[in-house]
């Protein structure tokens, strides 16, 4: 058997669900015993999302190898057991990069560069790069059909049925089928005019994912089946769902996954998600539940904290409990004191973040939750404000602070390694992707994870200080965790407190509800303990 295609694309609006709807197939057939990858094509023009404003996009989603990329590989990885690269995730940017640097040395013989072949041919050539060894390819073509960035995209995937054969490639389209009220009916138009939309592009679409909140009755399955020239086997109820983790189970009960190993001709495979139904029981009938605060400043948008969340979520579930997130704007710490936002809550988590904004509410915070002896996580940027409360009240070093935010700090305990003092560009030049890291026996890190060696995923600048380890360590604050080759911070604990560690890398990345990530699961047992001594 060959390679195997599916596109998934999407009409009428933006976040109908695209990412989840192809991480939920990668799922289903997985499930079935085949192996899969995933690929997001996103039509903006930057070259990666590494330098996009969360308020704009979300997260940044941080592969093995480094990368800066759409949030849907999260999910992408979330839902399956799939390790995602840089080369999964690619832009209009790169694109338009690509061929033009090819231009420029000559590669095209003099001959007129156009979006047909040219940038067609190199968003096909994208797509073949990550087809090797695996059963299945399932590609997600960002934003809405009809927007002008998305054409080229959406040309070459047309182009790639004639390339591949009819019986290799599937058009999953996502649409929407609201319910208006005053009129007590769902409407069929927004899907129509969306695939027709598709048809003017020249993609007939193989199977329709209807959004919608409740399952579509035969008669308007019939209905869209007629107008937009599929069967009605392949209008899916795309059903809204009380968690994300509950998405494969609809569309197995729908049929999505028998249809797709029909239409694409693969082997017919029995299903296994008894794994995946046991999390779904586990999140929606958890033993217990516990609050935890998050004290951050892109709290206004979820997606902009998305693994986070999703991590706090899988540390629930090995724990059987329900995480209540009470978001805290830091800002508002900053104005009003802990106190009245943190006095009720089993646990504090800081995440990361950039700029000055907010800083010293997240400080303040962290003092709160040392002094008070509340659980507490930090997460990068959390490392260092930690350090930084520490430093300003444990080591009376009034001042003590970061670079980042006081250039002309008296006691820079957060600093720019030296190699990066003379980066200007912002994009790509952190220090990303996975890394080693050695833990320190015994420690809250080793009994959380087990072993001495350990990899996480990092994205950030600044680093601690090692002028100040000594000076911090004498004061109670244990280095749990070094980078070996740079002999640099990546984990930190205070000795005299019931729960306290921050890391420098971003474990939220690596979590999944499968395998929820061993620093939120030990987290979120600490918040459980010290709710269950505070009653």
């Amino acid at each position: 058997m060959g390679t195997k295609f599916i596109v998934v694309t999407g009409g009428v609006l933006s976040s109908l669900g695209k990412g989840l709807a192809a991480a939920s197939i990668g799922r289903l057939l997985e499930g079935r015993g085949f192996t899969v990858t995933l690929l997001k094509c996103d039509p903006y023009i930057n070259v990666d999302a590494g330098t996009m404003n969360p308020f704009q996009h979300g997260e940044v989603f941080v592969t093995e190898d480094g990368a800066e990329t759409d949030l849907d590989l999260g999910h992408y990885e979330r839902f399956t057991d799939v390790v995602l690269t840089r080369d999964h995730n690619v832009t209009t940017g790169q694109i338009y990069y690509s061929v033009i640097s090819k231009e420029r040395r000559g590669d095209y013989l003099g001959g007129t560069v156009q979006v047909i072949p040219h940038i067609t041919d190199e968003i096909k050539r994208a797509i073949y790069k990550v087809a090797k060894g695996v059963d299945v390819v399932i590609v997600e073509v960002g934003g809405t059909v009809g927007d002008i960035e998305g054409l080229p995209f959406l040309e070459a995937i047309r182009q790639f049925r004639a390339d591949v054969g009819r019986e290799n490639i599937l058009y999953i389209h996502v649409t929407l089928v609201p319910y208006i009220a005053t009129a007590g009916e769902l409407k069929s138009k927004p899907t129509q005019h969306s695939v027709k939309e598709l048809l003017q592009i020249g993609i007939q679409p193989d199977i329709l994912l209807c959004r919608t909140d409740r399952f579509l009755p035969k008669e308007l399955k019939s209905k869209i089946a007629l107008f937009c020239n599929i069967s009605e086997r392949a209008v899916i109820t795309a059903k809204d769902v009380s968690t994300i983790y509950e998405v494969p189970l609809v569309f197995h009960q729908e049929g999505l996954d028998a249809l797709i190993v029909e239409l694409l001709k693969l082997p017919e495979t029995p299903q296994d998600l008894s794994v995946w139904e046991g999390i779904v029981e586990r999140i929606k009938h958890p033993s217990r539940a516990v609050e935890i605060a998050v004290v951050g400043k892109y709290l206004e948008l979820k997606d902009a904290y998305k693994s986070l969340i999703e991590a706090i979520a899988h540390g629930g579930i090995a724990n059987d409990a329900h995480v209540r997130i009470k978001p805290v704007d830091a800002e508002g710490v900053e104005r009003d004191g802990p106190k009245q936002y943190l006095d009720d809550v089993s646990g504090l988590l800081v995440p990361g973040g950039f700029g000055v904004r907010g800083v010293e509410g997240k400080i303040e915070a962290i003092r709160y939750a040392r002094e008070e002896r509340i659980p507490f996580f930090g997460i990068c940027l959390g490392l260092q404000c930690a350090v930084i409360e520490f430093a300003r009240n444990v080591c009376d070093l009034p001042g003590a602070n970061s670079r980042e935010f006081d250039l002309h700090t008296p006691y820079p305990v957060i600093d720019l390694l030296p190699e990066q003092r003379s980066v200007t560009n912002l994009g790509g030049t952190m220090r990303l992707g996975s890394y080693p890291c050695r833990l320190i026996t015994p420690s809250r890190a080793y009994e959380a994870y087990g072993v001495e060696e350990i990899t996480e995923r990092h994205r950030h600048r600044y680093e601690v200080n090692n002028e100040y380890r000594t000076l911090l360590e004498e004061r109670g604050m244990r280095v749990s965790g070094i980078w070996p080759e740079g002999d640099l911070v990546e984990m930190i604990e205070l000795l005299d407190h019931p729960w306290f560690v921050g890391c420098q890398f971003h474990p939220e990345f690596r979590s999944r509800p499968k395998r929820p990530h061993p620093l939120f699961a030990a987290f979120i047992r600490a918040a459980l303990n010290h709710q269950k001594n505070r009653v």
